[in-house]
């Protein structure tokens, strides 16, 4: 794999849900690869103080844990302020991690093991459940976005990467909250890379390729044979940072969909596809 050491070094970082998984691994990459400062921003204050006192010892000086809700814009606004504050007015680099999966049925199933993971068995979405879906995987990064950018207008440059998901171009059953909102990120994302290109600040999406991490004990659920590591899934995608890539694909198999999924040659195969993940999962197994 390419070298980015030295893209990073000097830098200064943000990231949301920093303290756990894809988020964590993304921090502890850049510090190795020489930035400045970081900060790590999540809503789990254990988890947050563990790791940014662990950090901290590591690398004296660099490192602030900022206990942030991305839902509520001014938590996030504040977070932002904080950090700037704690890197003496720039802001390098903001990566919009915090999400999480949202399994479930859109309407009431017709049999009670009509879908896998114990949690959310045989419980039809509601209003409150999307709300809370946009909130969290949508809402966040735009709030997010909407404090950075003049920031980073002013300092004359910066860059932002939004964390979206392979299911953007491959929408899987059972998981409508996740497609629509990770959709709607990335569609916000690409919007930006234009309108603030000639600010040189840089926007990109990210998928985080298949990963082990604790989204799937959040479903009461085993990560899928060949999930990549979180460090994996963050060299890959500080890569493609490094190269200003428009989407940064976190696997292999996040970019064959994005290929695929909307080209008119390869409806037939993609239905295929995801009508047998459609009806697996509606037989209470957990499909890709």
């Amino acid at each position: 794999m390419e070298n980015y050491n030295d893209y990073f070094r000097g830098k200064t970082a943000i990231v949301t849900g920093a303290a756990a998984g894809i988020g964590l691994g993304l921090i502890e990459e850049l510090l190795d690869s020489g930035a400045k400062k970081v900060v790590l921003a999540d809503f789990n204050a254990d988890n947050l103080n563990t790791h940014t006192e662990r950090l901290s010892a590591k690398h004296p000086g660099k490192v602030k844990g900022v206990l942030c809700n991305v839902t509520i814009e001014q938590e996030v606004a504040d977070m932002i302020a904080e950090a700037a504050e704690f890197f003496n007015g720039r802001v390098d680099l903001l990566i919009n991690n915090a999400g999480a999966g949202f399994l479930g049925c859109f309407t009431e199933p017709s049999a009670p093991d009509a879908m896998p993971g114990e949690k959310t068995r045989a419980l039809a979405q509601t209003n409150e459940d999307w709300e809370k879906g946009f909130a969290l995987n949508f809402y966040g990064a735009l709030y997010g976005c909407r404090a950075v950018i003049p920031i980073m207008r002013k300092q004359g440059g910066g860059q932002i990467l939004n964390i979206i998901s392979g299911i953007v171009f491959s929408p899987m059953a059972f998981q409508s909250i996740y497609s629509a909102t990770k959709a709607a990120l990335n569609g916000l994302t690409l919007s930006l890379r234009t309108e603030y290109w000639d600010d040189n600040i840089k926007i990109s999406s990210a998928t985080p390729g298949t990963t082990a991490t604790d989204i799937w004990g959040e479903l009461n659920m085993k990560a899928p044979a060949g999930a990549q590591t979180p460090q994996q899934s963050a060299r890959r995608i500080l890569q493609g940072a490094a190269r200003n890539q428009r989407i940064i694909f976190g696997d292999d198999s996040d970019l064959d969909g994005a290929k695929h999924c909307f080209h008119a040659d390869r409806e037939k195969g993609m239905d295929e596809y995801l009508l047998n993940v459609a009806r697996e999962r509606r037989n209470g197994s957990l499909a890709f």
